[in-house]
């Protein structure tokens, strides 16, 4: 990224001022990263065990195949999803505070004695699965918040710092080249003025001398 500034104080002073304010925001910008890194982390931790419990419920179904033909599934049903929302490392994201599920009425005494088994593996697999996809949210928003601020990491240290810095150089060697140059002319400028005085001088002094000399001879 190429930074514009213009070589003289007023820009210097602008320049060093992004400088620093970059340099200071650097440190928590980076502390931000490590701790959405460590939450990613977690997150995707928590997505894999809730998946193994959902394949692991899945298998139990699945032993039951061949009764599922006679189950009523409509006996359970999701009524409600709670939830409310937090922050985690400066990033919101959804937090499950319940789930509410509906066991429909039965005939106890006509229904197969395994229809209680049935409506406890349904209601845990509708559990599993929403906590699943709550995981999977969070892990999402929170692996998009910390690839954005992987990217403003490497702008700040890569970039803009390495940039401004550059800049700073640039513009303090142009004022130092200019001073040295001024400088440099002040003195020429002065040797040639005194150079111009001692001779107006000499001159002043000389042709009076010349003249008592004439003077003399007549």
């Amino acid at each position: 990224m190429a930074i514009k500034f213009q070589y003289n104080k007023t820009s210097l002073q602008q320049i060093e001022k992004q400088l620093k304010m970059r340099q200071r925001t650097l440190p928590i910008i980076k502390s931000k990263e490590t701790a959405l890194r460590l939450e990613v982390k977690r997150c995707k931790e928590e997505v894999t065990a809730l998946e193994a419990k959902l394949q692991e419920q899945i298998a139990g179904y699945e032993s039951m195949y061949a009764l599922w033909g006679e189950f009523d599934a409509s006996l359970v049903e999701l009524k409600d999803v709670q939830m409310s929302v937090k922050k985690i490392a400066g990033v919101r994201v959804p937090v499950l505070l319940n789930i509410v599920l509906e066991a429909k009425p039965f005939g106890i005494f006509s229904a197969p004695k395994w229809y209680f088994d049935g409506i406890n593996l349904l209601q845990g697999l509708a559990k599993t699965a929403v906590e699943r996809e709550f995981a999977v949210a969070k892990c999402d928003l929170l692996d998009h918040a910390r690839r954005k601020t992987t990217q403003k990491v490497n702008l700040f240290e890569k970039v803009q710092i390495p940039g401004f810095q550059e800049a700073v150089r640039k513009i303090k060697r142009f004022m130092e080249d200019e001073e040295n140059l001024s400088k440099s002319s002040q003195k020429i400028l002065k040797s040639l003025q005194e150079k111009r005085k001692a001779e107006e001088e000499e001159e002043a002094t000389g042709a009076p001398a010349t003249e008592n000399k004439e003077g003399g001879n007549a």
